[in-house]
């Protein structure tokens, strides 16, 4: 049974009530304070103080301090007047249980209610969290869309202005063509003019010589029924040119047959427009825009102005349109890693080597640029056993490339641990 402490002290004001409890060499880590509006309690075994209070306090505003062996309570009346003691009158150990067993009813009600209100307040703030998150989203989202369409606007302007180029050049290609053409019939009409001119002096001189006589003393009889035969010149050499018409298929068209062959052709350009229709970048291109060959060159260009961004887009529709292209994936692996997209430079480098198989000396040349590039992003990951796999491939395509050599040395010495030669 826990021994009352009786030899406590207490003083007041009109606002606020001060206890002092003594600990009696407990430790302070062993007090358990239990405290409600007319209920206090301190519990140290082997010793128990508790009183029931002689008005309401406002326990929220109430504290307790506890150390130096003694507890310290500072509690705060409800209503700031005097009391006349601290606790109640007397009362039965009965009353004193059921005051006790109500203060801690209405201690768990409360604790109850705190939780809740914790955890409403908790929601509300996951709640204030997520809608700031998603609109935190939604703008970034709408940045990346307006990018997008500048760099939709800005690669549709280019290809009007390469497009207009292009015209241009055919329409100053064509007059200088036109021109070269006049300048030669007007050569050709030239030189047969002469021509004719220095056959019909040829003609008259010969004609004169047969009309003349020996000595010149005297005209032929004859002269006037007396025709000289004229002998033309060799015919000039000439080229001729033959065009023949153009055919999708190798056969020629006397062992063709048409009607099966404009069929597939037909089915073939359903197919296109088919798969075409179901990409949405590329409504905004022109029928003869759709081409992989034509982006592969607009992305090269793109590259080589620096803008890498807008060639990788370039080159992802070209992917869309044909993804058995290994100069495709060869190019965007080369705008990636002047980014520093090194995993996707990885990956489009193999996708190009998968491609270009088997490997012959006609694809050699690609084969080597994917296995740099690879290579490349492989070391700036730190991932040089990786990388020099890369750079070896690479020497037996090229065996006297120094710069691979230098490159692959490099990488052994920092793989061994010593600082690369400079």
């Amino acid at each position: 049974m826990p021994l009352q402490v009786k030899d406590y002290t207490w003083d007041q004001v009109e606002s606020q009530v001060f206890i002092t409890v003594p600990l009696k060499g407990v430790r302070a880590g062993k007090a358990d304070v239990f405290c409600t509006e007319d209920y206090l309690k301190v519990n140290f075994p082997p010793f128990l103080f508790e009183v029931i209070l002689f008005a309401s306090i406002d326990e929220s505003k109430s504290s307790a301090k506890v150390g130096n062996d003694v507890v310290i309570f500072t509690l705060c009346k409800k209503e700031s007047r005097m009391w006349e003691q601290l606790t109640t009158v007397e009362v039965s150990k009965e009353k004193l249980q059921k005051r006790r067993e109500n203060a801690i009813l209405a201690a768990q009600e409360k604790a109850q209610e705190a939780a809740k209100e914790k955890a409403i307040k908790k929601r509300e703030n996951e709640k204030y969290s997520l809608e700031k998150t998603m609109k935190i989203e939604e703008h970034a989202r709408k940045q990346i869309e307006e990018m997008k369409e500048q760099e939709r606007r800005k690669a549709t302007e280019e290809l009007e202005q390469w497009k207009l180029q292009k015209h241009e050049e055919e329409k100053l290609k064509r007059k200088e063509e036109l021109k070269h053409a006049k300048q030669k019939i007007e050569a050709e009409k030239r030189r047969m003019k002469k021509k004719e001119e220095a056959k019909i002096q040829n003609s008259d001189s010969r004609t004169s010589n047969k009309h003349s006589v020996k000595g010149g003393t005297a005209a032929n009889m004859f002269a006037e029924n007396y025709n000289d035969k004229i002998i033309p010149d060799p015919r000039s050499a000439g080229n001729i040119e033959v065009q023949f018409t153009p055919r999708v298929f190798p056969t020629a068209l006397r062992e063709s047959l048409i009607a099966e062959e404009e069929e597939w052709l037909r089915k073939q350009a359903e197919a296109r427009r088919a798969k075409n229709a179901n990409i949405p970048e590329l409504k905004d291109l022109k029928e003869e825009e759709k081409n992989p060959d034509w982006l592969k060159d607009k992305g090269n260009k793109l590259f080589a102005s620096g803008d890498y961004l807008a060639a990788i887009n370039a080159y992802n529709l070209g992917i869309q349109l044909n993804n058995k292209l290994p100069a495709l994936y060869l190019n965007r692996a080369a705008s990636h890693l002047k980014l520093r997209n090194l995993h996707k430079a990885i990956e489009d480098s193999s996708k190009a080597l998968d491609l270009l198989t088997p490997a012959v000396p006609d694809n050699a040349s690609s084969r080597l640029k994917a296995h740099i590039r690879r290579g490349t992003a492989f070391c700036e990951l730190e991932l040089y056993v990786e990388g020099l796999q890369d750079f070896e491939a690479a020497l037996k395509i090229d065996p006297n490339n120094k710069t691979i050599q230098d490159d692959a040395e490099k990488i052994r010495q920092v793989i061994q641990g010593a600082p690369p030669d400079p």
